[in-house]
């Protein structure tokens, strides 16, 4: 009986935190001026990536997803890169502003593919 009480109170806190965001704030290059907090950083891949992830760093920049903004920041980041990771690629990384460049957790990129957010395509030409 305890047991199925424990696994209830868990499975209610499993769905309050994924409902809830129970995580860092999402935002864009545009909207990280000024913050000093830990959070993620959405953006799209510009330029080439230089140095090593697993040495002194990757090193990279990251722009708004709306390129009308015209706001982008570089990126350190070390850890594991996914081999989705080019440049054109929309990422989350989570970090901190540091210096004018935003220093990411090691291991924290995520790559989305855009493929999988656009629109599908219809094959009725009506």
């Amino acid at each position: 009986m305890i047991a199925l009480s424990v696994a209830a109170i868990l499975a209610v806190f499993l769905l309050y935190t994924s409902i809830a965001g129970g995580g860092n704030p999402s935002i864009s290059p545009s909207d990280l001026d000024g913050r000093s907090d830990t959070v993620q950083l959405a953006g799209v891949v510009v330029g080439p990536a230089t140095g090593d992830a697993h040495a002194d760093g990757l090193r990279f920049a990251l722009e708004d997803i709306d390129p009308a903004s015209g706001a982008s920041v570089p990126v350190l980041y070390t850890g594991s890169v996914p081999d989705l990771f080019k440049p054109g690629r929309h990422i989350v990384v989570t970090g901190q502003l540091q210096d004018g460049t935003f220093v990411a957790e090691p291991g924290s990129m995520i790559t989305k593919c855009p493929s999988k957010y656009a629109p599908k395509q219809s094959d009725d030409p009506a």
